[in-house]
């Protein structure tokens, strides 16, 4: 009997043990999602904040210490060219993904599968053109953008963000096609399919993961980058949201900080929900593509 109620005392106390550990787990991670998202709400909350309430030092900037409005968001949308630059952000990254997977895949895929002496330096080289700072290749490439007649053009954007994306992408993909047994391929030629048969419809459904890896990673990278969109075009009708908002909404010293940060919250919306829509699907990709690359 004592031994029973020995063993029902050391139950609860791994119970309740268990139990705490289970709350400050719990705990943790809300802390840590709140850190994280921390950023956006204050920027979510500063766009509708009024002047006075922004700038007076002594109100909380959490809270709205007054009535928020709908300002600046209008400020934004109809007397700058927000809707323009959004445009051709998504066009030029719509592109970009495009010539990047055209171009990426079927050169991962011949480093990857046919099995070549040179595959393995090939890869490392094209790996490396990634690591070279865009300031490096900026001389080299204006002069093509000039030699094509696109400078002030968002096509010159086209042509350029390829020389970023593709390394990074070639690289991503021999990761993960290496990640897929070569018997499937060849079951498909034996059954009739040439190797490119093969590849469009047995490899390419089983890289799928990597593939939305590589249209995130292009589509973020393309909608972000600053230097060349800065250098390469000067209208307001060709600019894209990077470097748009910023010269439209920072006037000398003056700084339209509600605007601003009303135009980062509605860019960052869309991407995250077609983030997390594909999340398990990208996470795949680079995890797959990182251990086995």
């Amino acid at each position: 009997m004592a031994g029973f109620e020995a063993d029902e005392r050391e139950r609860r106390r791994l119970g309740r043990r268990y139990r705490a550990g289970r709350v400050g787990l719990y705990l943790l991670a809300v802390l840590a999602a709140l850190v994280a998202a921390g950023p956006f709400l204050w920027a979510v909350i500063t766009t509708f904040k009024q002047d006075s309430d922004l700038y007076r030092r002594r109100n909380n900037p959490f809270v709205f210490n007054e009535p928020p409005t709908l300002d600046h968001v209008d400020l934004l949308l109809t007397r700058t060219g927000f809707a323009t630059f959004a445009w051709n952000t998504l066009w030029v990254g719509v592109l970009v993904v495009a010539v990047t997977l055209a171009l990426s895949f079927p050169a991962a895929y011949s480093l990857a599968r046919l099995d070549r002496p040179w595959a393995g330096w090939m890869g490392i080289a094209i790996f490396f053109v990634y690591l070279v700072p865009p300031t490096l290749l900026f001389l080299s490439l204006s002069r093509i953008v000039v030699a094509l007649g696109l400078q002030d053009s968002t096509w010159s954007l086209v042509v350029v963000y390829p020389t970023i994306t593709i390394p990074v992408s070639v690289w991503l993909l021999i990761g993960f096609l290496k990640t897929i047994p070569k018997d499937i391929e060849e079951q498909a030629m034996v059954d009739g399919y040439s190797r490119v048969g093969a590849m469009l419809r047995v490899v390419v459904p089983l890289t799928f993961p990597g593939i939305v890896a590589v249209v995130v990673f292009a589509f973020t990278l393309t909608a972000s980058e600053f230097i060349y969109a800065l250098a390469f075009i000067s209208p307001s009708s060709e600019k894209v949201i990077s470097t748009g908002v910023p010269t439209e909404l920072v006037r000398g010293d003056v700084f339209f900080w509600q605007s601003l940060q009303a135009a980062a919250v509605l860019v960052a919306v869309p991407i995250a929900l077609v983030f997390n829509l594909f999340l398990n699907r990208f996470i795949a990709g680079f995890t797959q593509g990182a251990v086995k690359g």
